[in-house]
């Protein structure tokens, strides 16, 4: 099977360095040598590896992506830029016939989807990529529709800490709310905790120097009414390596749906654990 190209969007952010990182040794895809890059970027290129890609701003973004289009072989772009991008983002990749994988969080989500729904693509969107956390939040959403009101009563405490430079809350403890709420439990995205200073992140919740700068430690704190049961989930994530993975493994069960004709899709990485990819 021909490889895949990926267009890699947010570059020099950290996350897109570090998929493009992991798609460089992988069979599955070629990474073209430029990225999408945000307007505030001065810089003309960036090095990975001894890799140089150019950095393609927003006014620049249509006619690079028509020239890359004409080139042989499948182009996908896989999507990790600043939430106040995603629409825009979204819009261009399916204005020029561009199927995605979006891992950035943030944006107007029901707008993603539905210009996608309208499009000629399909898409791959998730506000997390790790596939095992993914997978937790099935059970939660099994347990929500099967014993609905189990956690009535309940208090629910929210807390997740990321790297200084996550602008937005995280995706996935937002998920999360609707899940209890449908569990019986009162609780707002808006009463999620947001940890992003790195003296706290390393001091109180003991996160490891080494990743202050890159991490996701999620917390769910359910205490019954009277303080006499309490039930803790937590999911700590150290590094990007296992959002990098899931990404590739979704950007590869794209591929095969798109060859397969899929258009106006938005897939799950529910449907990507479901594939066995």
């Amino acid at each position: 099977m021909k490889k895949v190209q990926l267009l890699i969007s947010g570059m020099p952010g950290n996350m897109a360095l570090n998929v493009a990182r992991h798609a460089l040794a992988d069979e599955r895809f070629e990474v073209l040598p430029a990225a999408l890059t945000g307007p505030e970027i001065t810089a003309e290129s960036c090095d990975l590896d001894g890799r140089a890609f150019r950095l393609v701003r927003p006014h620049e973004r249509d006619a690079f992506i028509e020239e890359i289009k004409a080139a042989d072989g499948q182009v996908m772009a896989v999507d990790y830029t600043h939430p106040s991008a995603v629409n825009e983002n979204a819009a261009c990749f399916c204005r020029h016939g561009l199927p995605f994988v979006m891992g950035t969080t943030g944006g107007d989500r029901a707008e993603l989807a539905a210009v996608v729904e309208a499009s000629e693509v399909a898409a791959v969107i998730a506000p997390n990529m790790a596939k095992q956390i993914v997978g937790f939040q099935a059970m939660m959403e099994y347990a929500a529709e099967t014993f609905p009101g189990l956690f009535r009563g309940y208090r629910l405490e929210i807390r997740e800490s990321h790297q200084q430079g996550k602008a937005d809350t995280s995706g996935t403890a937002k998920a999360m709310v609707a899940y209890f709420n449908r569990l019986g439990v009162d609780f707002r995205v808006e009463d999620i905790r947001m940890e992003r200073d790195p003296q706290r992140q390393k001091n109180e919740l003991g996160v490891p120097e080494a990743y202050i700068g890159g991490h996701g430690w999620h917390t769910y704190r359910l205490t019954s009414e009277d303080g006499s049961v309490l039930f803790e989930f937590t999911h700590n994530v150290n590094g990007r390596d296992v959002y990098a993975q899931g990404t590739l493994d979704a950007a590869a069960f794209l591929a095969e749906k798109v060859a397969a004709g899929a258009r106006g899709r938005v897939y799950s990485m529910i449907d990507v654990l479901k594939s066995g990819v």
